[in-house]
């Protein structure tokens, strides 16, 4: 899809505020709510808009440590690569899976209570899933930065 400066301004806008009106983010677009409404649905429609989301504060629901894990696997093969694929898909506690280079395969965002539910995640689960050969933690001390919204100054897809 071709996105043009008003998609773009679109898409700003409801990366800060998913839960912004269709009148609201009209008066910020600076065009009127049906087209507004009409350019938001195509983008949903597109797959330029996932969905729509609510931010928790991790501590207020009892999350109180995350940790990244590199998990290498033994081989790495299609057969690995989709059975792990597959199995962290039923893991709760992974975040965020992401299929990397250098000396990892995959780099886990994993959100648990505590340390004791992290040493029950890796010794229960994840040294239990396919073809796991290495897992190397680390432990966030602190967030520094955490953003959710793309950078999208500079982004024109118009031909």
């Amino acid at each position: 899809m071709q996105l043009d400066d008003i998609d773009l301004k679109i898409l700003k806008h409801l990366q800060q505020e998913g839960k912004m009106t269709n009148v609201a983010l009209a008066k910020k677009i600076n065009i009127s709510p049906p087209p507004t409404l009409e350019r938001v649905k195509k983008l949903e429609r597109s797959g330029v808009i996932k969905k729509y989301v609510a931010l928790v504060e991790p501590a207020s629901v009892g999350i109180g440590m995350h940790t990244f894990v590199e998990v290498k696997l033994i081989r790495h093969s299609k057969e690995a690569v989709s059975g792990f694929f597959e199995a962290i898909g039923n893991l709760q506690e992974i975040m965020e899976c992401h299929h990397v280079t250098g000396e990892a395969d995959f780099l886990l965002k994993i959100a648990v209570k505590d340390i004791s539910a992290f040493e029950d995640l890796v010794l229960h689960e994840l040294t239990a899933l396919p073809h796991v050969g290495n897992l190397k933690t680390m432990v966030v001390l602190s967030t520094v930065k955490n953003e959710t919204a793309y950078n999208l100054e500079g982004v024109n897809n118009e031909e």
